[in-house]
């Protein structure tokens, strides 16, 4: 019997927040790839290691976390005033699908950066050493990101002692801009798909919460802590390792992707794992983080857990950050009131590995609610540069 050889395709290995990635030029990609569909979405889930009853992706690059099982295509920007077009892909762990609905905002950090290092901006723009400006246009939910990469002798600088809370090494810091994410781009609706700033969200099985259910940076439900059982200081294993705590989440998400309009039968919601999220929400208090590393309740405002894909975040996810931002500045909502209420323009949200800070400036215009910027720094580098190799039938 033969069997089809391998074929090599040039990839990097790149960290972009606390997540990471498999990078590739689009031009780079089998032809039958280059294009959205079935083909790509072999490609994508073998390259990853994709699905895997066991859970663990050994047979690929995955690292069984939502974290880590991603990849992303970057190409020069067909739209005007933009560097780059970047398309992100969370590949499921266990299923047979890649998830296209969603932004990761963490490896939108590593896309500013693996655009100077794949050779996609105009050299003009790239200045000998400083900052270079890399207009990111962000294809799934269509939205402009703007990242501010460090740049040392004309190519990217890596190394710094800037600290993220969930990497353990410092790195030089990524400044990015999320332009106008009041709402999601794919729906094209308001911040608020339901109106209101809190919703009574009846949930199956499991009562009627209090829900602040936003679309800025990524589609978020978010509910309070104390409502489902939680203090707010709750580390992974608290929560992935059981089941009952994660079907709960998972009739949450379900309902408010309904409640929002992102779907239509609560059926479709299995193959729209990446969107919406769901985070809860409490009052400032200390806690251990992950790390050990003490977290006292001055340091923060807030504390947000988050689920993606459904498991707890190790973390915090970079679009979710956004969504966080965002709600901690229009007051009302359940984000605000856990961070003591009234106008703010950046927040301290303590998460399972640490401390992080996001800004966001609200207005509101004609009635709605609108945030044109919301800021936050990540840092990003690249693992391996090379190959990734795949069976040749795999696509």
């Amino acid at each position: 019997m033969s069997h089809a050889a391998q074929i090599k395709i040039p990839a990097t290995y790149m960290r972009g927040g606390t997540s990471k990635g498999v990078f590739f030029r689009l031009q780079d990609l089998p032809e039958s790839c280059q294009v959205p569909g079935a083909a790509r979405d072999r490609l994508f889930m073998r390259v990853i290691g994709s699905p895997d009853p066991y859970s663990a992706q050994i047979d690929g690059m995955g690292g069984a976390t939502s974290s880590t099982s991603k990849c992303v295509i970057l190409s020069k920007s067909s739209q005007p005033d933009h560097d780059v077009d970047y398309l992100y892909g969370q590949v499921s762990i266990d299923k047979a699908f890649v998830d296209w609905s969603g932004n990761c905002g963490n490896l939108s950090t590593a896309a500013g950066a693996f655009a100077l290092h794949a050779g996609l901006i105009d050299p003009a723009r790239v200045p000998d050493n400083g900052v270079c400006v890399v207009r990111i246009w962000q294809a799934n939910i269509q939205k402009t990101i703007i990242a501010h990469v460090p740049v040392s002798a004309r190519q990217v600088q890596e190394t710094g002692d800037f600290e993220l809370d969930g990497v353990t090494f410092p790195a030089a810091e990524i400044v990015l801009e999320f332009l106008d994410p009041s709402d999601d781009g794919e729906e094209g609706g308001s911040m608020f798909p339901t109106g209101n700033l809190v919703d009574d969200l009846e949930v199956p099985g499991v009562g009627t919460l209090k829900a602040t259910m936003i679309s800025a940076g990524i589609p978020t439900v978010f509910v309070n802590a104390a409502d489902i059982g939680y203090q707010g200081t709750e580390l992974r294993d608290d929560i992935n390792g059981d089941p009952a705590a994660l079907a709960r989440f998972e009739a949450i998400r379900v309902a408010g992707a309904l409640r929002m309009g992102l779907i239509r039968t609560a059926a479709e919601a299995a193959t729209r794992q990446h969107t919406p999220k769901v985070a809860f929400v409490a009052n400032p208090k200390g806690y251990a983080a992950s790390s050990g590393k003490a977290v006292q309740a001055g340091d923060v405002d807030l504390l947000v857990r988050a689920l993606s894909m459904g498991k707890l975040h190790h973390a915090m996810m970079g679009t979710a950050a956004v969504a966080i931002g965002t709600a901690a500045a229009i007051p009302g909502t359940l984000v605000n009131l856990a961070a003591g209420g009234g106008e703010r323009t950046a927040v301290r949200f303590g998460h399972p590995s640490g401390v992080l800070r996001v800004g966001a400036e609200a207005t509101r215009i004609d009635g709605e609610w609108v945030v044109k910027k919301a800021i936050m720094s990540r840092s990003a580098r690249v693992l391996m540069e090379g190959w990734v190799r795949v069976p040749g039938d795999a696509f």
